[in-house]
C-alpha cells in the first residue's frame, strides 16, 4: 500500500505546472501587449498578430531571458539570463509589473534598464496564463 502511494506521489510531482492564472482573461489582457508582442509557432504560424518591437512570447515559460533567437536584446535582460533569470509565472509577473526595477533589483545594478517601458500593473499571470495556453505547453 505505501508503494502505490509513493508512487502515486512521485506521478503527480512529475505532472507539468500550469499557470494559475485566468487564460481567458488573459487573452483580452494581452490586447495591451500585442503592440509590442506576437506569438508565433516554430514553424511561424502566427497564433496573435503583434509587433515586432518586443520578442515573440511563444514558449516562453521556462525560457532563459534574453536568449530568443534573432531579437535584438538590451544588455541588462541578457546579463539577467546569463546571471540564470528562466521565466516561469512569478518572474514573468514581477518583471511584467515593472521590468526597470526588476532589473535593477535582480542584477543588484542601479543602472540597469529594460526596453520594456510599459508596466502592466494587473492581470499580468493572466497573461502568462493565456501564453502557456496558447503556446502548446
Amino acid at each position: 500500500m505505501n508503494r502505490i502511494l509513493a508512487t502515486a506521489i512521485v506521478g503527480l510531482l512529475a505532472l507539468p505546472a500550469y499557470a494559475e492564472g485566468d487564460a481567458e482573461a488573459g487573452k483580452k489582457t494581452f490586447n495591451k501587449c500585442k503592440s509590442c508582442h506576437l506569438i508565433a509557432d516554430p514553424e511561424g504560424e502566427v497564433i496573435v498578430k503583434g509587433g515586432k518591437t518586443g520578442p515573440n512570447l511563444y514558449g516562453v515559460d521556462g525560457r532563459t531571458a534574453g536568449t530568443y533567437e534573432g531579437f535584438k536584446y538590451g544588455d541588462s535582460i541578457v546579463a539577467a539570463g546569463e546571471k540564470g533569470l528562466v521565466w516561469d509565472e512569478a518572474t514573468f509577473v514581477e518583471y511584467s509589473q515593472d521590468p526597470k526595477a526588476f532589473l535593477k533589483s535582480y542584477l543588484d545594478d542601479t543602472a540597469a534598464k529594460s526596453k520594456m517601458t510599459f508596466k502592466l500593473k494587473k492581470g499580468a499571470e493572466d497573461v502568462y496564463a493565456y501564453i502557456v495556453s496558447v503556446s502548446g505547453e
